[in-house]
């Protein structure tokens, strides 16, 4: 009589298969494929988009043709080209911020989860003095402090990846790409470095309910450092909730950055993002109601597939249910 040995599942081949059952989320995560590649790499492609701060008055207000498939805005910009450098800006404040907010998170609660009780009453009462700040005043004020600092990192960048001799065309060809992402990096710093409050708690949580378990006694019985323990034993086995946490923090922090274009303190003209082209749509969308359909479309359809991603990575790395 011959055994059958049946294969071993890890927790991620099952969340992968029950991710892949929930259609919403698949379906989610093609649209926001599309979308990233075509903000994310469409631009690299020559000749292919209009210089989208290039205006002509002559052509303000035209409705979408073959010249200009979206039509163009009060100057005569192409809406199409300023709606996908505007996205680049959006998904690159969405997703730099985020990582910022996961990594200052992750590390403060995981210290706090795992450290002596002093150490984390010190570090849990920091981040409720720091819940109780005014977040939109403190980012506004982070922001004009490092603001100065922008034209020196983008001259640093534009030297960076020109090399010698180039022509004055490569040269404003990449500062087009470069300035607005620099001119960006006080709102990365400044939102990302208060939106990891959340999730500092989420991990202290997870590392205190981990830390109890027997491998972790084990570890410590054979002599393995605490540091070890901490980021190569017990943080795996929260990076779940991390991802589900960083995937549905994406969608906020896009939505504050358009909250803070909206309001004249994020990206400054003549460069755009999303929630600058809704802004500009907003105060004349009698005139031309397509420079507020379009963007808002897109933007708000960001928004939902990155929430039923999250949504449903939730359900699939959800422990309680690792197995079928």
């Amino acid at each position: 009589m011959s055994l059958t040995i049946e294969k071993g599942h890890s927790l991620w081949s099952d969340a992968y298969q029950r991710l892949k059952k929930n259609r919403a989320a698949v379906l989610s995560a093609v649209i926001l494929a599309i979308i990233f590649f075509i903000c994310l790499v469409v631009p690299f492609i020559p000749n292919l988009l209009q210089d989208p701060n290039e205006s002509n008055l002559l052509d303000r207000n035209l409705k979408p043709s073959a010249q200009h498939w979206l039509g163009t805005d009060q100057l005569g910009r192409d809406l199409l080209a300023r709606l996908i450098f505007g996205g680049r800006i959006s998904i690159a404040v969405g997703i730099v911020t985020t990582i910022v907010a996961v990594v200052i998170g992750v590390v403060w609660g995981a210290v706090a989860g795992y450290g002596s009780k002093r150490m984390d009453a010190i570090l849990m009462r920091t981040v409720d003095i720091l819940y109780a700040m005014p977040f939109l005043v403190i980012v506004i004020l982070i922001g004009k402090i490092l603001q100065e600092r922008t034209e020196v990192l983008t001259e640093w960048a534009v030297q960076l990846v020109l090399s010698e001799g180039a022509s004055a065309e490569d040269d404003n060809r990449v500062r087009t790409w470069l300035e607005p992402l620099c001119s960006l990096v006080p709102l990365f710093i400044a939102i990302g470095a208060l939106s990891w409050l959340t999730i500092s708690r989420i991990v202290r949580a997870q590392v205190q309910n981990v830390k109890k378990l027997e491998f972790v006694e084990a570890a410590r019985s054979l002599g393995i450092s605490d540091f070890r323990i901490l980021f190569r034993h017990i943080l795996p086995n929260t990076v779940g909730p991390i991802v589900v946490y960083a995937t549905m923090t994406i969608p906020s922090i896009m939505l504050f950055e358009a909250t803070l274009s909206f309001l004249g303190l994020g990206i400054k003209a003549p460069n755009s993002s999303w929630g600058v082209l809704i802004k500009e749509g907003a105060d004349i969308m009698t005139v031309n109601p397509s420079l507020i359909i379009f963007p808002g479309v897109i933007f708000a359809m960001t928004l939902q597939c990155l929430n039923y991603l999250g949504d449903g990575l939730r359900d699939a790395l959800d422990p309680k249910s690792s197995k079928d």
